[in-house]
């Protein structure tokens, strides 16, 4: 992978009905042999193990991932999504690995969704299971180990017979679901490691033998056969046809430094077309956590959500205006809607066709789950930051197989004409977003939120409190943060909360206020706003720094 890589990778992550994220127990950690950030410690070690084996990032990566798959279910699993951002210093290149699966293929289960709506959290929310082939994907391209050395330290999770898997219902009951299915997906997994076995050829060829015979032989049958039961759309030919994307990122520049992040597929380009906006006001002058400075990012956040809603889609089937997006003009003529003296009450996209400041917005007609975080980096300097999740699905195990999906299509919806509208083989438009920030062409950042809407509120900030105000991980990843839901939900499509603004309560009082002068309907919180990982990578000295929920390093 050359000297340098930086990988971001996101998997998926969730918004709950609050933009409140459990996310206050944080550790750190610092080293220059390797460290891993993660939202479980059996996780993070998965991770060191690789590291301590000769593995580099992406080697680590892959393993933490298929641990946490099986270690916070619910949160994450095999079938939910894994978006990636990867830099490699010894090409000094950023790409997109898309991880992210699709809307069945077949027109009539389109037209069952656009007559009938697209369920919370049942089968047919299910869009194809994309965290594999991302994690085999990620082996082949940037990894150097098999994948039955990946794998190995999830089997032992599996072979002890841990976590237990609850569900959450509507009612208020708590169940628990297949008690064996961690003896299930051992088998499937290991299933998987003898194809690779078997597989005559490269180390690439026995990789993708473990990939085909996940989503082309017997385990896309048993697969299939569960979805037909279970009264699903997806089919073989859907899995059969599925490879994880190699794309170009979208970037852009804020006070020197360059921030990378992926397509308008995700949420994440509204993260670049909000610091386009606060580009023009001067941020560390106002003070950190002032009136000010939560007023003015709030309401440029505001802008560059409407902007999501209003043109983000799967970039394979619509035309996003992007370039016109994060151009110099667009945020000259967006920036005057900001009124320091006033919050915005109003949803307000702009015209980027015709370089107007605003344009009517789509109207609004009149979801369970949770979220986890990895960050990674080696002795060489590789770096990953992930958020995964499996979007809380209530589908069930599949059959005999142990393998849980995601819901993820609740993030597309069947408005006709919107960028966002169901179509066939169609990417969701996810709420994951990993963000990279380069400086001189050289990683120094790599953030991962937890959060579904907010995850890009909580980026922008920890990106402000190291540009802005010199903060690095252990600073920056428990100071106080706010949010807005000022926006059309991710996850069935709510209504904005017009004015909205939840601070911490650590913020003074005396700021809170102020804020409810200037018309923000405030409210506080004493939990976390996004569940996030932060490392620091010094250009200079080569050693990583890092905060999240479970912290260790390579000694």
């Amino acid at each position: 992978m050359g000297d340098l890589i930086v990988l971001a990778v996101c998997l998926l992550a969730l918004t709950v009905s609050s933009p409140v994220t459990a996310a206050d127990q944080q550790h750190t950690a610092s080293g220059s042999k390797g460290l891993v950030v993660s939202g479980r410690a059996a996780a993070t070690a998965a991770g060191i193990r690789m590291l301590e084996q000769g593995g580099n990032a992406a080697d680590a990566g892959a393993a933490t991932l298929l641990a946490l798959s099986v270690t916070q279910v619910g949160a994450f699993c095999i079938g939910g999504e894994v978006p990636v951002l990867i830099y490699d210093a010894s090409k000094k290149d950023v790409r997109v690995l898309s991880g992210q699966g699709a809307a069945p293929l077949d027109t009539k289960a389109i037209d069952w969704y656009m007559a009938n709506g697209i369920p919370s959290s049942d089968v047919r929310s299910a869009a194809v299971p994309a965290a594999l082939d991302l994690i085999v994907t990620l082996l082949k391209l940037y990894g150097t180990k098999s994948f039955e050395e990946a794998v190995l330290p999830t089997l032992a999770i599996l072979d002890a017979g841990g976590p237990t898997w609850y569900i959450d219902t509507s009612d208020g009951r708590r169940i628990e679901t297949a008690h064996n299915w961690q003896a299930q997906l051992a088998v499937t997994f290991r299933k998987l490691v003898e194809a690779e076995h078997k597989a005559r050829g490269s180390r690439l060829d026995r990789l993708q033998a473990v990939a085909d015979r996940f989503y082309r032989g017997d385990i896309a049958d048993a697969l299939e056969h569960w979805y037909i039961a279970q009264g699903g759309f997806l089919r073989k030919a859907d899995l059969a046809a599925h490879r994880t994307r190699v794309e170009n990122p979208v970037h852009s520049g804020y006070r020197g430094y360059e921030v990378y992040k992926c397509g308008p597929w995700t949420q994440g380009p509204y993260l670049l077309e909000t610091l386009r906006l606060l580009e023009g006001f001067d941020i560390k002058r106002m003070g950190f956590l002032s009136a000010d400075y939560i007023h003015v990012v709030t309401e440029a956040m505001k802008l560059g959500l409407a902007d999501r809603d209003e043109f983000y889609g799967d970039p394979d089937f619509v035309s996003v205006p992007m370039q016109a997006l994060l151009s110099d003009e667009y945020a000259r003529i967006r920036r005057p809607l900001i009124d320091m003296g006033t919050a915005s009450l109003q949803v307000r996209p702009g015209d980027p066709d015709h370089m107007r400041p605003f344009k009517t917005p789509w109207p609004t007609p009149p979801a369970p789950g949770g979220t986890t975080t990895m960050c990674v980096s080696d002795h060489w300097g590789n770096v990953i930051a992930a958020t995964p999740s499996g979007l809380g699905s209530m589908a069930g195990v599949a059959g005999d197989t142990g393998i849980i999906h995601g819901s993820r299509l609740v993030s597309l919806n069947t408005w006709k004409g919107h960028p966002d509208c169901i179509q066939p083989g169609k990417r969701p438009r996810v709420t994951l977003t990993p963000t990279l920030v380069l400086k001189d062409s050289q990683p120094v950042l790599a953030i991962s939120v937890a959060g579904g809407d907010l995850q890009d509120q909580a980026a922008i900030q920890l990106i402000l409190d190291y540009v802005e105000f010199g903060m690095l991980p252990e600073a920056a990843v428990p100071a106080p943060r706010f949010a807005t839901t000022h926006h059309t939900g991710s996850f069935g499509q709510d209504k904005p909360k017009l004015g909205s603004l939840q601070v911490s309560e650590r913020v003074d009082e005396s700021v809170r206020d102020e804020l409810k002068k200037r018309g923000h309907v405030l409210t506080t919180t004493r939990g976390g706003i996004g569940g996030v990982n932060m490392l620091f990578l010094d250009p200079t000295s080569k050693m990583a720094s890092g905060a999240g929920p479970a912290a260790g390093r390579v000694d």
